[in-house]
């Protein structure tokens, strides 16, 4: 739909070359070969007898799209439920993941231009990354704040739909279960992946559909919401949030939290909707059958009293959303030790659409040094931005030197 400016759009699918009507339900953008224009990628759902290869829309600048999937190895043929775009090995390009239901996922490491073309490598198997079999929503975030994106990938095995409650309730009582766990695989940064799965007590009965993350309490450390479910109106099971402890293990902060709803959830967002400078949440939910049905929900974050920040990025060379942009916030604390956060600009997991502006909880923080931006663009540079302050909204513009404050909600000094 291309906005008008009006208050009114137009579908322009057809022209803009991306009808398609192979059965999907994930797709995600990303500057993949870093010309300044954002591409599509479209995972596709294949099944046995019927084949519905994978789509790779590249952005011709002129409002048009190209199918490059073929030329380029990656129109697979699997069933895919979830994408995600993240720059595994630091290099500025975005890698591609693809969460492949009962099937060895896939890793393609963007291995920029050869021969006036480009070149994708799948090194799933030696990364460590291939799991779990029956997988569902996947997402990059850095959740240790090393300043490598790492992954997150849910699990959903459904051929057994009637242990599906059975295997929820076991995990809830500290029971053995039959379900497929997720996988939090750690970028060694030598492009491997640890799967610390267990060791950050996530080996959970989760069976996620809708899911995304954010921060929660604004302390600088990614946590994350799952809305979970299954096809049969029967199936009632909670959905699950997870605290994010100094990036070591998470906490289920379920009950705590009031997350505990049981409708099944399709589509989750974070996003401070009331601009008080913490993320809320939206969940978009409601069953496969006519009668399973529920009211989609807001859940406003009451707040605390961490320090926090937003960002919104515009690319001039880079796309505009500056979609892949790797940010790195420097801050001191009120015991004058330093602080790195890492970010990226991105609509977080493959079921819902996170805030593009970057809204980010900065702990006990008592200054922002500086923030640094490496910009999407095949010849773009890092660039610094000072003279921020804390509790505020910026606009920062991709070759000009100084951060624009702008309005934002009631904000006041604390």
């Amino acid at each position: 739909l291309r906005n008008n400016g009006d208050g009114t759009f137009t579908d322009i699918t057809r022209a803009a070359g991306l009808l398609d009507f192979y059965p999907s339900q994930t797709a995600a953008w990303a500057d993949y070969d870093l010309d300044g224009y954002l591409d599509l990628f479209v995972g596709n759902e294949s099944t046995p007898g019927f084949s519905a290869p994978c789509r790779l829309f590249h952005n011709n600048g002129d409002g048009t799209f190209t199918d490059r999937a073929p030329e380029l190895g990656l129109d697979v043929i699997g069933f895919v439920k979830g994408v995600a775009w993240g720059d595994v090995n630091n290099d500025g390009r975005p890698d591609l993941y693809l969460s492949i239901y009962n099937s060895p996922n896939k890793l393609f490491l963007n291995r920029g231009p050869r021969d006036s073309s480009h070149f994708f490598e799948e090194v799933a198997a030696a990364a460590g990354v291939q799991e779990p079999l029956h997988s569902f929503p996947v997402w990059f975030w850095d959740f240790d704040n090393d300043g490598w994106e790492d992954l997150f990938v849910s699990g959903y095995y459904y051929n057994e739909p009637e242990k599906v409650v059975m295997d929820v309730t076991a995990d809830y009582l500290g029971l053995p279960f039959d379900a497929e766990t997720p996988r939090l695989y750690r970028n060694n940064g030598d492009g491997t992946f640890t799967d610390l799965t267990q060791a950050a007590r996530l080996d959970r009965a989760l069976f996620t559909m809708g899911c995304n993350f954010g921060d929660f309490d604004n302390d600088g450390w990614l946590d994350f919401f799952l809305g979970t479910g299954e096809l049969n109106m029967w199936a009632i099971i909670p959905n699950r949030a997870f605290r994010n402890v100094e990036g070591r293990y998470f906490q289920d902060v379920t009950s705590a939290g009031g997350f505990g709803l049981v409708q099944k959830g399709h589509g989750v967002a974070f996003g401070d909707f009331d601009q008080d400078g913490d993320q809320d949440l939206y969940h978009q939910v409601g069953g496969a059958v006519e009668g399973d049905v529920y009211a989609n929900l807001l859940l406003e974050n009451p707040g605390n009293d961490n320090a926090w920040v937003v960002l919104e990025l515009e690319g001039t060379r880079s796309n505009r959303p500056a979609i892949g942009a790797r940010v790195a916030l420097y801050v001191r604390n009120e015991d004058g030790s330093a602080r790195t956060l890492h970010r990226t600009v991105s609509t977080g997991g493959s079921f819902g659409c996170n805030s593009l502006q970057l809204e980010v909880g900065l702990g006990k923080a008592l200054a922002i040094d500086s923030v640094r931006i490496r910009w999407p663009y095949a010849q773009g540079a890092s660039q610094i931005f000072t003279h921020l302050k804390l509790r505020r909204k910026y606009r920062l513009v991709e070759g000009k030197t100084e951060p624009l404050e702008v309005p934002y909600g009631g904000v006041v000094d604390r």
